[in-house]
């Protein structure tokens, strides 16, 4: 017992030493083994048929009566969840991506452009190697209400939203001075990413468990890679933030 003290002493010593901004890091990684955990649970129980009648049930709740012909709500809010699920297309994603890298390069944060780089494209690997593993079938209750040329999970938009968004917002927020500018940045990349998501499901183009998995999967993406250029910034490797 006394040995077992001895260590748990030790190990509260050694964690008090730790700065608040080592913590950071740490928090975060614990963040993205959760999300890695929640999508390989989502894709086991998805691949194995478990989740079936949740996502049914879900897509019909967005029906009056079931009607293939009436989505839920007002006459105009099928056309705007098509304009919100543009802010997850590739061309939206790519025009944003290209716009961010170049304000970045002009301000002379090259290293950034990479890590903007290597996020986006490492997302997209993982992704369209994902669906094509699974190469699960999009839902067929109802009418598309966008076209779809890919498998179904994870969603692509999801995941992508939530890479490059999180990426963004998180990257853009570390030169922000003021902390409610950072937390700002940061909302409007959540908000952004949850309502593209949200959009897939509505126009039916995807199950609610393939919108679930993209974005565990792309925030998980994202969180691992500003952790990694937290880790180059504070060796001197990449520009560090504002104070």
């Amino acid at each position: 017992m006394s040995r077992i003290r001895e260590l748990l002493k030790h190990a509260i010593d050694s964690a008090r030493k730790l700065r608040h901004a080592e913590w950071i890091p740490i928090a975060v990684l614990l963040v993205v083994a959760l999300a890695i955990w929640a999508f390989v649970e989502l894709a086991d129980e998805v691949a194995e048929g478990d989740l079936e009648k949740f996502d049914r049930a879900v897509l019909l709740s967005l029906r009056e009566g079931n009607d293939a012909d009436n989505p839920l709500g007002p006459s105009w809010l099928e056309e705007a969840m098509r304009d919100v699920t543009a802010l997850g297309s590739v061309a939206v994603l790519s025009g944003v991506t290209v716009a961010a890298c170049g304000f970045l390069w002009l301000q002379g944060k090259h290293s950034a452009v990479l890590y903007v780089l290597v996020a986006v494209v490492g997302a997209l690997v993982l992704s369209s190697t994902f669906k094509w593993f699974y190469a699960r079938p999009r839902p067929d209750l109802f009418p598309h209400g966008d076209k779809v040329y890919t498998a179904s999970f994870p969603s692509g938009h999801s995941s992508m939203s939530a890479a490059v968004y999180l990426t963004l917002g998180a990257l853009l927020a570390r030169y922000q001075e003021k902390r409610k500018l950072r937390v700002y940045l940061v909302a409007i990349a959540v908000v952004l990413t949850i309502s593209v998501g949200v959009s897939r499901v509505y126009l039916s183009v995807h199950w609610p468990t393939d919108v679930l998995a993209g974005w565990t999967l792309g925030a998980a993406w994202a969180l691992a890679c500003w952790v990694v250029a937290y880790w180059l910034e504070r060796r001197g490797m990449i520009e560090q933030q504002a104070e």
